[in-house]
Parts: C-alpha cells; structure tokens; sequence
C-alpha cells in the first residue's frame, strides 16, 4: 500500500489549523485545505504493514479501509478512493472533523510517532467527492413495504435509516428538535463542524425516500405506542443525555450550569435563533470555570473564547496525564497521554487533580468556587491537607459527561430493559431490546461514546432490522 519506501522517504506533515487569532473571532470551521500533492505525498507514507491495526477494532470501529484509499489517493484515484471510505462509512466529513482519530494511534507507524495522517486524508477524499459532484442518492430499486421508525436523528439514526431506505424499506426519522442531527449539530460547535455538512446529507436521504420529522418527541408529543403500533419495526438511536451533576453546596446558584445547553445555545444563535433572555447563557466578560476535561469541556473553553470571555480555567478531577506514553504497553489501544485540543491553544488555564467543594455567591449569583487539591495514588484519590483554596467565577460549565439516557418519557412508556449502566440493554449481535419489534443502537445503547461508534452501530443495526423484517440481509455489517 501506498510507494514501498514512502514511510522513508516522507516525513508526517499535519496540516496547520487557521491561525488562532483569526480563527477566533468567528465560529467558522478551524480547518485549512491541503494542496493535492500534500495529500499524495502523505497517502505514500502508508507502508504495507501487514496487518493494518489501523482499520481493526482497535483503530477504526467500523472497519475503514485505510490502506486501500490511502493508496489510491497516492495514486491519484480519488474517486475510486471515494468508493472504498463509502463502503464502511456513511458519513466520512463527519469523522474527519470530529473523530479523535484512534486509526492513527494504531497505525504501525506510530511506534515511532509518526502516524499516516489518516484523518486529514479520509476528509479532503470526501470534500473533494462533493467538490466533484461525485456523491449522490442512491435510491433503492424497489420498495419492499415494510416501515421503519427511526427514534432519533443523531449519526446513529442518520446511519441506520440511510442504510435501510437503501434497502427499500420506508423510513420515518423522529427528531425532538427543531432540527436533524441531534448533538451533532447542537452539541459540536461549528468552529468544529459546520452544520452545512448534514443539510446536505439530509438532502441525499430525503432523495434516497427518508422522510425527516422534526419537533417530534416520541415520549412528548408522540406517543411512543402509536409508533409501535404504525411502524413494523422502531429503532431508538437517541443520545445519552443525562448529565453528570456536582451535588456540592451552592449548586443552585445563578451562573451554575451543564455545559450542553451552553453549547446547543450557541449553536442555535449560529445558525440565526435567539435564546430568551430570562435562560440566555453567555461567557462575554466573564471568569469562566470549565469543570471536566473531555471533549465537551473543550468545546466549551472554545466557545467561551469566541464569546469574549475575562478568563477560563478548565479543571479536572483527574491528575495530569505522562506528555508521551509506553507504547511498549499502549500500542495500538488509544493510550492515555496528555493532549491539547485546537480550542486550548487558543487560550485558557488548565488545572488538575482539583476538586470542587462549595460554589460561593453572593444574592444569589455565583462569585467563586471553594477548591481542594487531591493526590492519586494506585488509582485511589485523596484530599491534600491545608491545600484548600479559592477561585473567582461568574460561570462554570459541568462538562463531565453523562450517565446514560433520559429514562422519563419514550423508554419509561416503553418499559425496555436497561443493563448496569442504564442504557438501554441490546447487544451487539441483532441490537433487538427486550421489547418485540424495538431495537436499540448508538449512545443509547452502548453510553455516551464517539460518532464512528454511533455509525458503526447504527449501520450494524440496520442490518439486523433489515434482517428481521426480510429474513435475509445483503447489508454490510
């Protein structure tokens, strides 16, 4: 795969983000487009490893090609490359935006910290697929009458129900917002993501015969047994939104809030809504606290740069991970290893091994945070003794993820069984629930995760309701 010696040859370049004090001053997407001979040269460095750890479990959850098109775009075969990335992966400019890229801490090449740039070139295959006008519906050749219920329409749902439509069943997405995508498009910033992406996609579906149903909340104002009733098979693909809280003293007061209704705010004033004042949640002016250290807690510190905050501290609980692991023991799983994120570099504090003891206020209104230092040892956390102190706030995000689905509502009518976390128990085999005919995919059923686990999932259960409905299955696992 690739030129024999390319991986000799070729150093990694990764393509440089916009610069940070540009990209900040609006919430358009931080990435930059390579020059084509960038991409060919890159794609050369893929070496014929022998067993492509990248495109395993490991490395890609659903099983992308990796070799393959990164050869063929070294090659210059870029629609052939297309075709390979659409045969595992519904929606490439996706994962090439968002996803973290275990692909490329599996590849071969990482032993020695210098993995193909995987993602970037899986990206610019796609972009240039809509570019070229390469990428159309592909409607099915016959309609087999059997109706689908899509409950969610987050990349979980969008999968499963792009798949089955292909399949020729009549698909019916149910979203409870306003709008197609779920944390998708209100959850991710659009300094990440541009929301555009999915409009278009949308449009592709809708061409393939899926009908979308905005404002729709099977468990709100749908009744999740007239779509048990109407639909010969559901599939709930909602997301894990139940928030992790901090149930410290002061939690009530004003300035106090979980970090996704900041975000879906935003995203929301982005794409031309208002917020009403009496909720509105805004970062201009203020000392921020960000408390978690994930994904979410980044997008926060990101958003909060755009919107003008004083300042912002992000803490965790955790202690700072080693800058460069033991690939003796890591590799090629995802290691633990300290990373910064595009939104960090563009300004704020990080603190570790911090816990929140009391928020502080004064009428009412958040002024500060009560703090305590914390040291690990064999994975057991302790408080340090005198290392107490205290720091300035006007809002804090709690970005410290989420439990599992919202039970109230849709799954509480349902009465589906949950497994030990609380998500909705289906496994991995037929993605069938303990309720006949329902079956579950994506954060709901495996917890809150990453977007090409939500594709894989919702690919991989499209094929077991196709499968159920029909008898036989010619869908991709």
């Amino acid at each position: 795969m690739g030129k024999a010696t390319g991986f000799i040859e070729f150093e990694r370049e990764v393509v440089p983000y916009r610069d940070a004090i540009e990209r900040m001053k609006d919430f358009g997407e931080i990435f930059t487009n390579p020059p084509e001979e960038h991409l060919q040269t890159q794609g050369a460095r893929c070496m014929d490893c022998g067993v492509p750890f990248c495109q395993s479990d490991t490395g890609c959850p659903i099983d992308n090609l990796i070799p393959e098109w990164n050869d063929l775009v070294y090659r210059g075969r870029w629609r052939e490359a297309l075709d390979r990335l659409h045969m595992t992966n519904n929606f490439p400019e996706f994962t090439g935006r968002v996803c973290p890229a275990p692909c490329e801490a599996a590849c071969t090449l990482n032993i020695t910290d210098e993995p193909v740039t995987i993602k970037t070139i899986e990206c610019a295959i796609v972009d240039r697929g809509w570019e070229e006008g390469w990428i159309r519906p592909l409607v099915a050749s016959h309609s087999n009458g059997k109706r689908v219920a899509v409950v969610g329409s987050g990349p979980a749902g969008m999968a499963c129900a792009q798949q089955l439509a292909r399949a020729g069943h009549e698909v019916v997405v149910f979203e409870k917002h306003n709008k197609i995508g779920g944390l998708l498009r209100f959850g991710i910033p659009d300094f990440k993501m541009s929301k555009h992406l999915i409009d278009r996609r949308m449009a592709q579906m809708q061409s393939e015969g899926v009908s979308f149903r905005p404002n729709n909340h099977v468990g709100g104002n749908v009744n999740p047994a007239d779509v048990l009733e109407k639909f010969d098979a559901v599939a709930l693909t909602g997301g894990a939104e139940h928030p992790r809280d901090l149930d410290v003293p002061g939690r009530d007061l004003d300035g106090v809030h979980y970090a996704m209704p900041y975000l879906i705010q935003q995203n929301r004033r982005n794409s031309g809504e208002t917020a009403p004042q009496d909720t509105e949640i805004l970062a201009t002016g203020k000392h921020v606290i960000v408390i978690g250290g994930g994904d979410t807690g980044s997008d926060c510190v990101g958003t909060a740069r755009r919107q003008g905050a004083a300042s912002i501290t992000q803490m965790e609980i955790m202690p700072i991970p080693p800058e460069k692991e033991n690939k003796d023991l890591t590799w090629p799983d995802w290691p633990m290893k300290l990373r910064t994120s595009a939104s960090q570099e563009e300004g704020c504090d990080r603190d570790w091994s911090v816990a929140t003891k009391a928020f502080i206020g004064e009428n009412g209104k958040l002024t500060g945070l009560k703090c305590i230092r914390l040291e690990w040892q064999d994975g057991k956390m302790a408080e340090i003794l005198n290392s107490r102190f205290e720091i300035k706030a006007d809002l804090v995000l709690l970005a410290m993820g989420f439990i599992n689905p919202v039970h109230e509502g849709m799954l509480k009518s349902l009465n589906v069984a949950y497994d030990g976390f609380g998500n909705v128990e289906a496994d991995t085999e037929n993605y069938r629930t303990s309720i006949d005919k329902v079956f579950a995919a994506g954060d709901m059923r495996r917890g809150q995760s990453l977007v090409v686990w939500a594709i894989r999932e919702g690919r991989q259960c499209a094929r077991s309701i196709d499968e159920f409905l029909m008898g036989a299955t010619t869908l991709p696992r």
